[in-house]
């Protein structure tokens, strides 16, 4: 066997085909509102903190196609929307075959979850697992302009 033949049949130069962006499917996201209209009862004490995750996200490199798997942590203030779980499920699972780089994937669910929100606070934090022994941590921040300190907004 030549040389290229040997690599070609290892899978060397192998590469599996991704989806593009527009598979990301953010019409499937839905919400309902952070307070109930028909609850007689004030809420006490600041915004309550939604605190989300799931260890089910997996978006695909979009060099080799190979899935990426990570924990993705959604952290947020609501300000009158929250978003409904099951169709964040089916959000994060559009992402399946879609390539995408980490801090890609990392900060388009954060503008997603933004746009679709309006929150007071919203931070994303996904650890993806080891590739080639390097672990990659992306963390996305948002903070409503409303919402930022006179030193944030000097920043």
């Amino acid at each position: 066997m030549t040389g290229q033949m040997q690599k070609d049949c290892n899978g060397f130069d192998r590469r599996y085909d991704v989806q593009g962006l527009d598979a990301i499917d953010v019409a499937v996201l839905d919400t309902f509102p952070a307070v109930r209209e028909d609850d007689p009862v004030d809420y006490p004490g600041e915004p309550s903190e939604i605190v989300i995750t799931t260890d089910e996200f997996s978006p695909v490199c979009p060099w080799s196609g190979l899935p990426d798997f990570g924990r993705l942590e959604i952290r947020y203030v609501p300000r009158e929307k929250c978003v409904e779980l099951k169709s964040l499920k089916y959000y994060l699972t559009s992402y399946r075959f879609v390539g995408i780089y980490h801090e890609h994937a990392t900060r388009r669910v954060l503008a997603d979850l933004v746009k679709l929100l309006d929150p007071l606070r919203l931070s994303i934090d996904c650890d993806y697992g080891l590739r080639g022994g390097i672990r990659t941590v992306v963390k996305a921040n948002y903070v409503a302009e409303d919402q930022k300190t006179a030193e944030q907004k000097a920043q």
